[in-house]
């Protein structure tokens, strides 16, 4: 009973730490992303067991010229298509068996565009329309709430088949087919409050965060697995570390921004 009352006090205090940064500016919430990953970065560091500060330094570099900087469309595509060949690159890892021994420039290359760039696009993502979208941001992390929720429960309640027992043996295929079908419901209804998307490109969105937030999530867990801890870190009482709250996201935001750019063109 208190490991539930901690966990729901730290989830209400993450819920309204993001809410108040996405409602109150835009420099707020960019400042929140580039704090958490910051954090991120660090417990992939350590997890992975890089050394050296070089990683924090190219990722702050990297913030500070596609937040800031340029609004250049190549240089974002070049950004996009490193960081999603990276996520591509480490679902080969995910799926392979056995363990992987990484070069200290493989890890800094992964730490870099994975977990760095994915807090780039997720943090450019409310300007992909040229202004601040509270609306379309918040969207985004409701749907990775409801399909992680859901996940949860129907795979507790129903769940018999295992989903990827080698590197998490809770998941089940139950129950990430109920994420999915309650994230579809999320998308038409957020279609509602958020027009600037049509309610199919809602459901395509829904579609995509699912499938590539729950691979960010198993990605995450090999990690873990292959450095024999539980959880990334401990600043988030009940829940872990600040990776464990945001690998899916992390993984699935170079994707969502490049289906948001397909979104422009057809549109």
């Amino acid at each position: 009973m208190r490991e539930l009352l901690r966990r729901s006090i730290t989830g209400v205090i993450y819920v309204v730490l993001l809410l108040g940064a996405v409602f109150l500016s835009s420099d707020a919430f960019d400042f929140l992303f580039m704090t958490f990953g910051l954090a991120c970065l660090y417990e992939f560091k350590r997890i992975v067991r890089l050394k050296g500060y070089y990683v924090f330094m190219a990722y702050l570099a990297l913030w500070w010229v596609f937040i800031y900087l340029t609004n250049d469309t190549t240089a974002i595509n070049l950004l996009m298509l490193l960081t999603i060949t990276v996520d591509i690159a480490l679902l080969m890892f995910l799926f392979s068996k056995g363990p992987r021994n990484f070069t200290s420039f493989q890890k800094f290359f992964i730490g870099l565009f994975y977990i760095g760039g994915g807090c780039i696009f997720l943090t450019m993502i409310p300007y992909k329309i040229d202004e601040f979208a509270q609306f379309l941001i918040m969207g985004i992390f409701i749907l990775i709430w409801v399909n992680d929720t859901f996940a949860y429960l129907v795979g507790r309640t129903f769940g018999r088949t295992k989903l990827f027992p080698s590197v998490s043996p809770k998941k089940t295929i139950e129950g990430s087919v109920g994420g999915l079908i309650f994230a579809l419901v999320a998308a038409y209804f957020l279609s509602w409050y958020e027009t600037r998307l049509t309610v199919m490109e809602w459901m395509a969105m829904a579609c995509l965060i699912v499938i590539a937030g729950s691979l960010g999530d198993l990605l995450e867990s090999k990690f873990k697995r292959m450095a024999g801890v539980k959880d990334s870190g401990a600043i988030l009482p009940g829940h872990g570390g600040i990776w464990d709250r945001l690998d899916s996201l992390v993984f699935a935001a170079p994707f969502a921004y490049l289906i948001l750019t397909i979104f422009s063109y057809v549109s």
